[in-house]
């Protein structure tokens, strides 16, 4: 058996909101390593909205969500995914129960916003009997094949968060390829000897070569360059009787089902996030128009807050992030 990782973010380039960076994993045959996922797993799963039929949409998260239909999708599909591992039908009570099973590292940053108080008892608004069903068709196609769905990690940077953060290091590309690493280091621990990670990761903007910030974050690991060229790198990292492979690739939400899943997940929490700020804000003063947070919208919300709500008071630490 292998582990297969799949890692990636969402948030990334706005100014307003959480940066999320997630990551999934299953347990696959050794000779299902480099098969398609989304084949394997066709009678549960599919990457395309058209003909669903019942069936868990996992795809790029741009597909999977669009702002005016709202994220349907991508609740029904990171919910079913979270019951089927922990194997019951019981869905999160509300927003900060989610977020506790998913991320439970922010969960005390997050009660210092006042935009994330209601959090706690605000409802999914999910439709558990569907849910329940999708997942009990997944758990049966995963068993089929041999696969173990083994679950997804979120690290999410709430803004304040953010800040500290880039302020440190200057480079906003380094705390995401800072927290990459975490998750990539947090299945490398949980390894089990004997088994391979396989760890599949979006390309980090234009880079291609990996090799010294590689040897940086991992410094008691052995390194190996397998590939690097423009469309993808590929490292063999191996160390305390554990042996991993690290794959940055172009396009890879779209290519490999683990990333696809992993940038909903980090989509849905960003969202989530997203729309209790808006929710804050607006009830305060319905004049303002409603958010995604990205840079020009975002500064356009901004100057919208303090020109008709100006007696509403925020830490700009808290609300608007740092380049």
């Amino acid at each position: 058996m292998a582990i297969l990782v799949g890692i990636d973010e969402a948030g990334y380039g706005p100014l307003l909101g959480p940066l999320v960076v997630s990551s999934t994993s299953f347990f696959v045959p050794d000779e299902q390593v480099k098969s398609d996922l989304w084949e394997i797993l066709s009678k549960a799963v599919s990457r395309e909205k058209r003909h669903l039929a019942g069936r868990l949409l996992i795809t790029d998260s741009k597909k999977a969500y669009h702002r005016d239909q709202g994220f349907g999708h991508l609740r029904r599909t990171v919910l079913a995914m979270l019951t089927s591992v922990h194997d019951s039908a019981t869905l999160p009570a509300d927003c900060r129960q989610l977020l506790a099973f998913l991320c439970p590292d922010c969960c005390r940053r997050l009660t210092e916003y006042p935009w994330y108080a209601d959090l706690a008892g605000r409802p999914l608004e999910a439709d558990a009997e569907d849910i329940a069903l999708a997942s009990h068709v997944l758990r049966r196609t995963l068993v089929e094949q041999g696969i173990r769905y083994h679950g997804a990690v979120c690290r999410c940077l709430d803004v304040a968060q953010y800040n500290r953060m880039v302020s440190a290091v200057k480079n906003k590309a380094a705390v995401l390829f800072t927290e990459v690493c975490v998750l990539i280091q947090c299945a490398f621990d949980t390894l089990p000897a004997g088994q391979v990670l396989q760890v599949l990761v979006d390309r980090q903007g234009g880079r291609i070569n990996y090799q010294k910030t590689l040897s940086k974050m991992f410094p008691e690991l052995r390194l190996k360059i397998l590939k690097q060229h423009s469309l993808g790198s590929s490292y063999e990292l191996s160390g305390h009787g554990k042996l991993m492979r690290l794959h940055f690739t172009v396009k890879a939400d779209y290519r490999f089902l683990p990333v696809a899943l992993a940038s909903m997940h980090a989509k849905y929490i960003r969202e989530i996030l997203i729309e209790a700020m808006n929710r804050y804000f607006v009830g305060q003063c319905p004049r303002l128009k409603t958010t995604a947070g990205y840079w020009q919208d975002g500064k356009r919300f901004i100057q919208d807050l303090n020109r008709h709500a100006p007696y509403i008071k925020y830490n700009s630490e808290m609300l608007i992030r740092s380049r």
